[in-house]
């Protein structure tokens, strides 16, 4: 005689199968997501996101340390040079106090020689204007502290002369706490010192 218990080894062996069939879709399901999470947070940290001021998303690629610190360097560099040397008798004592958040008191000291041989005092008398042409700046990373030597063109307007000048500079660099705007970088210069100027040429 047939009963409802007859085929019970058949039931509980589809319940087994169906048990197992659910575990390991579930055990999948749980390392697919898991794949996913951990490639899109690759993906993330090697790229960041800005917004323009149209609105629109525009991808960043990260740096590695090494690269941004030297972003950082020739930036610093190059903002000190032309606050310190980009000056006319309208701008320079603004200017100057903006370079001098950017070094150390070698700097200062460099700026109060100047200041001793008439250098601003004859850019006002004579409304010379000092313009920086070029700043090209060699950085040694694995210094330290870190070393840097620049080359710097700039000329000065005397009205119906221009004279053109290259000035070579050198220093180290030191990492000290970010003061937005007057350091932005987080940098500053030491050891600072003209070590060559020479005239290109004048034009007449």
């Amino acid at each position: 005689m047939k009963t409802p218990y007859s085929n019970i080894y058949a039931v509980l062996k589809t319940n087994r199968f169906i048990v197992y069939s659910c575990v390991v879709s579930t055990t999948l399901c749980v390392l697919f997501s898991g794949w996913m999470v951990y490639s899109s947070y690759q993906k993330f940290a090697s790229s960041a996101f800005a917004i323009s001021t149209t609105g629109e998303v525009i991808p960043l690629r990260l740096t590695t340390e090494r690269e941004h610190l030297e972003v950082e360097a020739l930036a610093h560099l190059d903002l000190f040079h032309r606050y310190f040397y980009n000056i006319d008798a309208s701008n320079y004592s603004k200017n100057l106090d903006k370079a001098l958040w950017l070094g150390n008191s070698s700097v200062d000291q460099v700026y109060q020689q100047k200041r001793a041989d008439g250098l601003y005092n004859r850019l006002i008398q004579y409304s010379l204007v000092q313009r920086v042409l070029q700043i090209d700046s060699q950085i040694e990373l694995d210094a330290n502290p870190i070393q840097f030597k620049t080359t710097l063109t700039f000329e000065i307007n005397r009205g119906s002369v221009t004279d053109t000048y290259q000035l070579q500079t050198t220093g180290n660099l030191i990492s000290v706490a970010r003061n937005f705007p007057n350091n932005p970088h987080g940098l500053l210069i030491t050891n600072y010192f003209e070590q060559h100027l020479q005239k290109i040429d004048s034009q007449e």
